[in-house]
């Protein structure tokens, strides 16, 4: 089977990245993303997604996360999708409700080609450390345009912040695993109009 797999380098004047994703890996990642939390955060969606996931990214932290952390959702989401290819015999979606001590959240993907993100849930605390939460449906959101796919994230319940997007990264790795899984028994693509989009 060809390896899947996606590389993206993107500059601009804000961020300098480089990012290498192979859907079929053994959830180990080497990550430099000059945002700690993030770093975590992709670390528990590697690990959890059975993926490999590479970062090297400098960006202007010294203003704030958000434009480091957006821009290495863009190039995560335009690597899933180059590694997707044709997606031809993928599952398609994926699906997956993961705890995180009192928190559960849930994530529910399909790879259709078609852009949508939706949030539901809410988390109680503005900063986790010196990271802005606001920029978790930030990164969710650019994550999935650029990989093309819908993406329905459900916070549950939870009391503690860093539990709560603990629980969505987990979910958001073992549902994108699911959709991407070969399904040996799928023809073509999972379409009744014989094309996603």
């Amino acid at each position: 089977m060809a390896e899947r797999s996606g590389e993206i380098e993107r500059n601009t004047f804000e961020t300098q990245i480089k990012l290498h994703f192979l859907i079929d890996g053994d959830g180990t990642s080497d990550l430099e993303t000059g945002v700690p939390f993030l770093t975590h955060m992709l670390t528990l969606f590697t690990k959890h997604g059975l993926f490999r996931l590479s970062v090297e990214a400098h960006g202007d932290t010294d203003v704030d996360d958000h434009h480091t952390t957006e821009d290495i959702a863009i190039c995560l989401g335009q690597a899933i999708r180059q590694a997707l290819g044709d997606k031809k015999g993928i599952n398609r979606y994926g699906y997956a409700v993961v705890p995180m001590d009192e928190a559960l959240s849930e994530v529910v993907i399909d790879l259709s080609d078609r852009p949508a993100f939706v949030f539901h849930g809410t988390l109680p605390a503005q900063k986790v450390g010196t990271f802005d939460t606001e920029l978790v449906q930030e990164f969710l959101d650019k994550l999935a345009i650029e990989a093309r796919m819908n993406l329905h994230v459900t916070v549950r319940y939870g009391a503690n912040t860093h539990h709560i997007i603990e629980s969505v990264f987990k979910a958001l790795g073992r549902a994108l695993d699911a959709a991407t899984l070969k399904n040996p028994r799928i023809q073509g693509v999972l379409s009744t109009k014989g094309t996603l989009g």
